[in-house]
């Protein structure tokens, strides 16, 4: 079923020339030497892609999709998956189980931690039953206490924006439903939350911001280091303030309007820097109403019932892992990567975050196996636990199998995260394992629903005219920008640290930051299923030339300081410099 590579070589060579200016093409000279050499170096560079094999998995994507039954089985009855709870097992457990029931093999789970305490939501009634009888929308932050019970309180505004503001309440809020933050200004919708890229947006991503250099967007909101510290001091005493002046439960105003909360955590995971009291944030329009009341002294009570539960045997947490193998003898024990974060927050059912990253992965995959491919190196999926805590999953996964800057401290690779040694910890070199060398590409689904337009190369020059070729017979899926900038904040930054190509998809934006987002709207309806599908077609079609290439995927050099040297206690390796080094690919 495959064409002939030499063809492929002949017509991306021949499309080269074509696309070249009209001057190259002049007779005599020195154009005709360029045009020889251009012709030359594109025939080089150019990609075996295997067009047949591409068609097929368009076929099989597109006209028997399973993509929306995987997101269904996810989100509505598993839910959601908040790592440490037992939806987070159940998800772990199912995806292992139907990876295995699709043949690919090695289907496990890899366990990391210690994690810390677990956390479920059970049940929350919340309403107003003075100056009116009125229910009211409100979720539980995340690693809160519950109720206890059914309780009642009066409404308190407590008006504090730094630590200088405390001793105004001391003695003043037992017993009160605390309001904490001002009232939201909701105002009408006056543009769609559905968003996706037009030609001016996507020329704005592949843009490349130059450190030190003007921002490309100086309107947009700049990250202030020292403010975000005096955030985090307050919070931290807030936790125990609460408790102390014996709160009965404080209520935030949940962002977002018109039924959307967005929701995270109240407390700490690890034991000890839980919440105290119970936390929920509340619906905008709700929330406005107590706040009016009680800045007018319009006395307000309110009734709670919250039940959430901990769980102190989850130390041990788990990502999905299992493989389709390599069938080239002398290329199998090298792999490509996919994945994705399987864990979610709790309000909605994680169908866009990240279950569509799952979905698409798990349906790339399947595909795969669907087809009989037989991929010359061993493809490995990954779903990932822990990454709304911070990438922790990804992290151990790369700590255990790649390397770090220290095995004995908290780092998770690069990042300090606190205790004894792990600033100083985040200075000490790199020290890499055997296995590193064997991974060719990560590839990561992780902004939603909205399909795929590009791909991010974290830097990565090298990669640029490789997924320019691989776009191609994606053109008509409007499918191919390509940005040398760094994109953060998911799981292939866990590759990217210890030296393996790891790559994001450029997605449209869709309803991502506006409605889904960690809210209680990130649900199965909110899903796009024709994006999903072709999510799951590239996804599938990248995976599969990279395990198809002659050699591995180029990497980007380390900085020079950073490997450890090898010895035998460490058993690490030092990387080769340049194209020589063995799998590193051409440049």
């Amino acid at each position: 079923m495959q064409i002939s590579r030499t063809k492929v070589l002949l017509g991306a060579a021949l499309a080269a020339l074509m696309a070249m200016p009209a001057a190259v093409f002049a007779f005599g000279g020195a154009s005709a030497a360029r045009s020889g050499g251009a012709a030359a170096a594109a025939a080089a560079n150019a990609e075996n892609l295997d067009y047949s094999s591409i068609t097929l998995i368009r076929n099989e994507g597109f006209k028997d999709s399973h993509v929306m039954e995987i997101m269904s089985e996810l989100s509505d009855r598993i839910g959601p998956r908040l790592t440490g709870s037992p939806n987070m097992k159940r998800a772990n457990e199912w995806t292992r189980d139907q990876l295995a029931a699709w043949g690919l093999q090695n289907a496990h789970l890899e366990g990391w931690g210690p994690f810390g305490r677990g956390w479920s939501q059970e049940y929350v009634s919340v309403r107003m039953t003075s100056p009116d009888v009125f229910p009211m929308y409100a979720i539980p932050m995340a690693w809160t206490p519950g109720t206890n019970g059914v309780v009642h309180g009066k409404v308190v505004i407590a008006r504090i924006s730094s630590l200088d503001d405390l001793a105004r309440y001391h003695g003043k809020l037992e017993g009160a439903v605390v309001l904490f933050g001002n009232a939201p200004d909701v105002r009408p919708h006056d543009e769609a939350e559905m968003h996706r890229y037009d030609e001016k947006g996507l020329e704005e991503v592949a843009g490349y911001n130059v450190p030190g250099a003007r921002p490309r967007n100086a309107n947009a909101p700049q990250f202030d280091p020292e403010q975000a510290r005096r955030r985090r001091e307050l919070n931290n005493q807030l936790r125990n303030y609460w408790a102390d002046e014996k709160v009965l439960a404080v209520i935030t105003p949940g962002r977002g309007d018109g039924g959307t909360i967005f929701v995270q955590s109240g407390g700490g995971y690890k034991p000890g820097e839980e919440a105290r009291v119970p936390m929920l944030a509340m619906a905008a329009e709700h929330y406005g109403r107590l706040y009016r009341l009680a800045s007018r002294d319009v006395p307000v009570d309110v009734e709670l019932d919250v039940r959430t539960r901990f769980y102190d045997d989850m130390q041990t947490q788990y990502n999905t892992v299992a493989e389709i193998p390599g069938s080239d003898p002398r290329l199998k024990d090298e792999v490509v990567m996919l994945g994705g974060h399987l864990d979610s927050w709790h309000s909605g059912t994680g169908a866009t975050d990240n279950g569509a990253g799952v979905g698409v992965m798990m349906e790339a995959v399947r595909i795969l196996k669907a087809l009989d491919l037989h991929p010359r190196r061993t493809i490995r999926i990954a779903l990932w636990s822990g990454e709304e805590e911070g990438l922790i999953g990804s992290c151990e996964y790369a700590r255990q199998h790649f390397g770090s800057r220290s095995p004995d401290v908290d780092t998770c690779l690069n990042r300090p995260q606190g205790g004894p040694g792990a600033q100083q910890a985040a200075l000490k070199p790199l020290v890499l394992k055997p296995e590193q060398q064997k991974i060719s590409a990560y590839f990561n689904v992780d902004n939603g629903t909205g399909k795929i337009r590009g791909i991010y190369t974290q830097e990565n020059a090298a990669a640029v005219p490789i997924f320019a070729q691989w776009f191609e017979p994606f053109r008509d899926l409007d499918a191919g920008t390509i940005s040398m900038r760094n994109t953060g904040g998911t799981d292939h930054l866990s590759f990217d640290a210890v030296g393996i190509p790891g790559f994001q998809f450029i997605q449209d934006p869709v309803e991502y930051d506006t409605r889904t987002h960690h809210s209680n709207m990130d649900v199965y309806e909110r899903l796009q299923p024709a994006d999903m599908m072709q999510n799951a077609v590239i996804v599938a079609a990248f995976v599969y030339e990279a395990a198809m290439r002659d050699q591995m995927f180029p990497r980007k050099p380390l900085p020079k300081d950073s490997v450890k040297p090898a010895t035998d206690s460490n058993k690490a390796f030092i990387p080769l410099e340049g194209p020589s080094r063995p799998g590193a690919g051409s440049f």
